[in-house]
């Protein structure tokens, strides 16, 4: 009788030391992982904090769960799943998907872009027909929610994808364990980060009621420099956009056999990180970058021309057939 429960514990005990093995091998890998993946993190905190900004201050926050709450579903429900199934059954549909999610990000860059040098005529939301300022500020607020969870859905994937590539488990479950642990991991960094940056105004406020000067001094140099720290944050959110998705398209167009613009643009940055050896991983990375902008500048503004010249044309004309087919049918009746 003993015997068997000396065998039961050595078995349990066996087993825990699996598990506790199996967890420390998804939290390395879940590691390496998210440090593969920083320089999509730095983007997504640069990007998120503009969909936050011209909000009343009560509403910061509440925008910001809810983007978080967006991210979480896109990473966990939508984008792990398809990960884990893309990788058994059509591994070569990955590279493509996610030079599709490039081009939407440069043409949501470009977009931008056009906008500051070509300003278009907004009309007035609060006078609209049957329309309340409360409304549409709501409106606008979930506009601005749903094109944050766009956006982040194709960061998301970007993560995603990094973190599939570094995973050396043959195991599902593994896969799915280092996922999700990287994927509830930069969610939480990502969006603990913006909540501090635009809730630092509010804590200048606090800070500048201080009887301590220096205390003091601070609360009034967050509360003066937030404001056009946001606005820059914002123009390398949009900036952010341009390289992520030029350097996805780069990188995807490489794997493709395509390298000749992903190798000039390092033999550049290699040529300019000469220039100042003190600097020579800042200089390279800044060179890198921009020179993924400017193609993912170029690639936003083809999207820009074939969504006017190709997309809207097909979709009026199919709108046009089906307005005129239903009222042919309502004729007929």
């Amino acid at each position: 009788m003993s015997s068997g429960l000396f065998a039961l514990l050595d078995d349990v005990a066996a087993l825990a030391k699996v598990a506790a093995a199996a967890l420390d091998d998804a939290a390395a890998q879940a590691t390496k992982a998210g440090a593969k993946a920083a320089g999509i993190v730095i983007d997504d905190a640069a990007v998120t904090p503009r969909y936050a900004v011209g909000f009343a201050a009560e509403r910061e926050l509440p925008i910001i769960w809810k983007i978080a709450l967006g991210s979480l579903k896109n990473k966990l429900i939508f984008l792990l799943p398809a990960a884990l199934v893309l990788s058994l059954v059509a591994p070569w549909a990955i590279t493509p998907l996610l030079m599709a999610g490039g081009a939407y990000l440069c043409f949501e860059g470009f977009e931008k872009v056009y906008e500051l040098v070509v300003p278009h005529a907004h009309h007035d939301e609060a006078t609209s027909e049957g329309g309340t300022g409360i409304l549409d500020a709501r409106q606008l607020e979930d506009q601005k929610i749903a094109g944050a969870i766009k956006t982040d859905f194709i960061l998301s994937a970007e993560i995603m994808a990094i973190t599939l590539s570094t995973i050396t488990a043959s195991s599902f479950w593994m896969q799915a364990l280092v996922l999700a642990v990287v994927g509830l991991g930069m969610t939480v960094l990502v969006y603990g980060v913006v909540a501090l940056i635009v809730k630092a105004d509010d804590a200048g406020v606090a800070l500048a009621r201080s009887s301590i000067l220096p205390v003091r001094l601070l609360g009034r140099g967050l509360v003066s420099g937030m404001p056009p720290f946001l606005k820059l944050l914002s123009a390398v959110g949009t900036a952010a956009m341009l390289w992520v998705g030029g350097g996805i398209i780069i990188h995807g167009l490489a794997g493709y056999g395509l390298a000749g613009i992903e190798h000039v643009i390092h033999d550049i940055a290699i040529a300019i990180g000469r220039a100042g050896p003190a600097l020579t991983s800042v200089l390279e990375w800044l060179t890198t970058a921009a020179a993924s902008a400017l193609f993912g500048l170029v690639v936003g503004g083809l999207c820009l021309v074939g969504m006017h010249v190709i997309v809207e044309p097909v979709l009026k004309a199919r709108r046009g057939s089906g307005a005129k087919a239903a009222a042919a049918e309502a004729e007929r009746h």
